[in-house]
């Protein structure tokens, strides 16, 4: 949490300092970015984020807080545009082809994912994947229980496993299309999001047996 001094900035300013450590992570990583740089590029003076922030890792989750909250947003309202009336995995098609585009429409935010994703520093990688991982679930648990009772998954389904599955999943298809070797099998590299949804739709059809309730007569 930051202190009461980052609250006292204006907003403008604390943009800059938001958007300046987005750029600087993304394209270095949180343990080896710059704070140097994220000071120069918003305009203040190097020691003012220690007043912003009690230590780094505070910082670090609250850039990742601030950019994963960003997107969750975003993929919400992009969620409640789609048809609830199709079928659950017709409907997990259609969210994450609208994730893939806003992926590639924002490489900011997939940039600041991937330093999430790829922190080398184990203590760094533990908080902003924790942090990341919760706004991932705010939209995956409550989903799937909706989904559930509305009888698109069958009650002898582990959800849980299921949440694993997309939790895995959307990191991957946010930078697999983006970053060399993280996708060896589907050849997700250089697809653009109209070139990936045919291979969503692989995807989809390949673990719809863990929750189709048509598999049991249903």
């Amino acid at each position: 949490m930051p202190t009461s001094t980052w609250f006292r900035l204006n907003v403008a300013k604390r943009e800059r300092v938001l958007e300046a450590a987005m750029r600087e992570f993304g394209e270095h990583g949180y343990s080896t970015g710059s704070l140097n740089t994220i000071a120069r590029e918003a305009g203040i003076a190097k020691g003012s984020l220690f007043q912003y922030f009690t230590d780094k890792l505070e910082f670090f989750a609250f850039v990742c807080d601030e950019t994963s909250r960003r997107m969750r947003e975003e993929m919400e309202r992009r969620i409640v545009r789609l048809d609830f009336d199709q079928t659950l995995d017709e409907w997990l098609v259609d969210v994450l082809c609208e994730w893939t585009e806003y992926i590639a429409e924002h490489p900011l935010e997939r940039a600041v994912t991937a330093a999430t994703n790829f922190e080398l520093d184990n203590n760094v990688r533990s908080v902003v994947r924790d942090t990341a991982n919760q706004h991932y679930l705010q939209v995956i648990h409550p989903t799937l229980k909706l989904w559930k009772e509305r009888g698109e998954i069958r009650p002898d389904s582990d959800v849980d496993v299921l949440a694993t599955l997309l939790l895995m999943l959307l990191p991957h298809l946010a930078l697999a299309p983006y970053y060399d070797g993280l996708d060896p099998v589907l050849g997700l590299r250089g697809r653009t999001p109209a070139e990936q949804r045919p291979i969503i739709r692989q995807i989809i059809a390949g673990i719809r047996p863990l929750f189709a309730p048509d598999l049991q007569g249903g």
